[in-house]
């Protein structure tokens, strides 16, 4: 008996460190192709609010490249598919892409062909309208009133498709805690466009008083 469950066990361990070394292994890359991702993302993002549309489009390439080569290595490993860092950077992909294609007015991205599970794409769609607030702040600084207003509306449409999700944050990956958080983005971004175009309004109204006023000199 004790030399069958020698036997066993010998079996058993080898299987066991040839699997786990695989799986920490792909784990070791899956964590510095997250962190790239991230990266990626991030530039991409800032050089859409800079209107480095080249620059943007090419490290979006980049990181999508990433991201189907994170996803195709996890594909065997669903424990490490679903671990934190890993949709973690995936909602950044979708952040990116939504992001761009909505401060650019260009198409947004298929759903279906990300492949990226429905609840982390919420997430990421939650972080890029909120992202839209420095865009609509840029805008009024330059003069862009009607784009704020746009990209207003944008928020204000995610805003009110993904209240309606209730689901336990176990399910949702705590979208109700971002969706709240961009209620505020919302409310804030409102407020300042609505004092910038009182301002705008003022100031024309009172150029048009001083033109009627008769010439002092």
């Amino acid at each position: 008996m004790n030399e069958e469950l020698q036997s066993w066990l010998d079996t058993l361990a080898a299987l066991a460190e040839e699997d786990l070394a695989a799986q920490n292994a792909v784990r070791d890359e899956a964590l510095k192709a997250s962190r790239e991702l991230i990266r990626l993302c991030s530039h991409a993002i800032r050089a859409g609010h800079r209107d480095e549309w080249d620059a943007a489009e090419s490290l979006l390439a980049d990181a999508d490249a990433v991201g189907g080569t994170l996803q195709a290595s996890l594909a065997p490993y669903p424990g490490l598919m679903y671990a934190g860092y890993t949709q973690d950077a995936l909602k950044e992909l979708v952040e990116a892409h939504v992001t761009l294609a909505l401060i650019s007015g260009r198409s947004l991205p298929s759903v279906e062909a990300a492949g990226i599970p429905l609840n982390t794409y919420l997430n990421g769609v939650c972080e890029a309208a909120s992202e839209l607030r420095r865009r609509c702040l840029d805008g009024l600084r330059q003069g862009r009133f009607d784009e704020a207003e746009r990209l207003l509306g944008a928020m204000d449409m995610v805003y009110e498709v993904l209240m309606s999700f209730g689901y336990p944050d176990a399910i949702t990956r705590g979208l109700r805690r971002r969706v709240d958080q961009l209620r505020g983005v919302l409310e804030r971004t409102r407020g300042d466009i609505t004092n910038s175009l009182q301002m705008m309004q003022l100031r024309r109204t009172l150029e048009a008083l001083d033109a009627t006023l008769p010439d002092r000199d």
